[in-house]
């Protein structure tokens, strides 16, 4: 059941509602710590995403989000937890599929009842699936961020906050977050042409003191599914030999993980690399493939896009390789066509001369894994 394996859509789900960080790096779960009223209106834009950052990680919330994609719409409920120091996240589609996505501490399951499966994972228990990623002065050099609007939204006063690309390699994010809680109560992704992508809008949004241990407990019947584990274990060996690195990447973009992940259903560990401009993340997996059968050569090449969700793949030397992302197209292609065994340093490109600002948009990519 290798499609079942890979089917996270209730994963990108959490990803898109939440700029997950797991390609960038998490905050890490403290006690809840109110915005002070009295410096709000004075926050820089930068100041706003911290904010946003710290409620999302660190506040308890019970919400019911729509979320559009692609042309279709899904109501999706979350709820976040912070207790005794561990994160407890569950996110659930309203729309029939039965699909959950349950997080206690390290551990995270991906209830699948239409394919009758139930996807494990680990994830460091210090780092948190609903941070957004920390905005640096180098980060800044690729984005023009700042405030253009205080509005009403949902009977709330909110900061409207953008996070604009200086070229055409990343997307932009819109944010309008709420002044008294500093949660993201709509958010919007566009292309480099202002066009919406993704949208998710909250119809409610509550933040309890306390959410009991219930409200974590799947609803799905799992008599008869199958379990799947995608955790590396100790009998696991260590990633291919050698390395893979890329010898370009587009403006900004870094190496910022190398390591090996067993990707369900495949025998034998993928190399793993992400690579990321601090916000904008493509995560690329290489996968050695069985011999082909005699006569027959290995020569498929795979370009897909789901929303902002972009995949490129291809086969080199016995490996498959797959590139995927929140960017654009060109950018998940560019990345994948410049990886190669060896040990490589990876070396950005130079920014093309007058390159479009576009503005918009609202959620960061996390390591998504190869569709197949």
């Amino acid at each position: 059941m290798r499609t079942a394996k890979r089917n996270n859509e209730p994963l990108r789900a959490l990803l898109l509602a939440w700029a997950v960080a797991t390609a960038t790096g998490a905050l890490a779960a403290t006690a809840p710590r109110p915005e002070p009223a009295t410096n709000a209106s004075a926050a820089t834009p930068s100041e706003w995403l911290e904010r946003m950052n710290r409620s999302l990680t660190t506040r308890n919330y019970d919400g019911t989000f729509a979320h559009w994609h692609g042309g279709t719409m899904q109501m999706l409920r979350i709820i976040h937890r912070l207790q005794d120091g561990k994160v407890a996240e569950r996110l659930v589609s309203l729309d029939g599929s039965g699909r959950e996505f349950i997080r206690s501490g390290a551990s995270l399951s991906c209830y699948l009842p239409d394919k009758r499966t139930v996807l494990v994972e680990q994830r460091p228990p210090e780092q948190s699936l609903v941070s957004f990623p920390a905005v640096t002065a180098e980060t800044a050099s690729y984005y023009d961020i700042r405030e253009v609007a205080r509005t009403r939204l949902n009977r709330h006063d909110t900061h409207l906050i953008t996070i604009a690309p200086r070229d055409e390699y990343r997307y932009g994010y819109r944010l309008w977050i709420d002044d008294a809680t500093a949660m993201p109560l709509k958010t919007q992704l566009c292309d480099s042409g202002g066009h919406v992508i993704e949208q998710i809008v909250f119809a409610s949004l509550t933040t309890p003191t306390h959410i009991p241990d219930s409200a974590f407990r799947p609803e799905v019947a799992t008599e008869g599914f199958q379990w799947l584990r995608g955790d590396l274990g100790p009998a696991v060996p260590p990633p291919p030999v050698p390395g893979w690195s890329a010898l370009k990447l587009p403006p900004g973009f870094r190496m910022m993980v190398r390591g090996a992940e067993r990707l369900p259903g495949s025998p034998l560990p993928a190399t793993h690399l992400v690579f990321t401009d601090g916000l904008a993340a493509v995560s690329v997996f290489v996968e050695q493939l069985p011999p082909p059968p005699a006569g027959a050569h290995a020569t498929e090449t795979q370009e897909t896009c789901m929303g902002s969700s972009c995949a490129y793949s291809f086969v080199t030397d016995g490996h498959k390789v797959t590139a995927v992302g929140e960017v654009p197209p060109a950018t998940v292609r560019f990345i994948a066509q410049q990886v190669t065994a060896g040990t490589a340093t990876a070396v950005a490109t130079p920014a093309p001369a007058g390159a479009p600002t576009s503005a918009v948009a609202c959620l960061s990519p996390g390591c998504a894994r190869p569709p197949q």
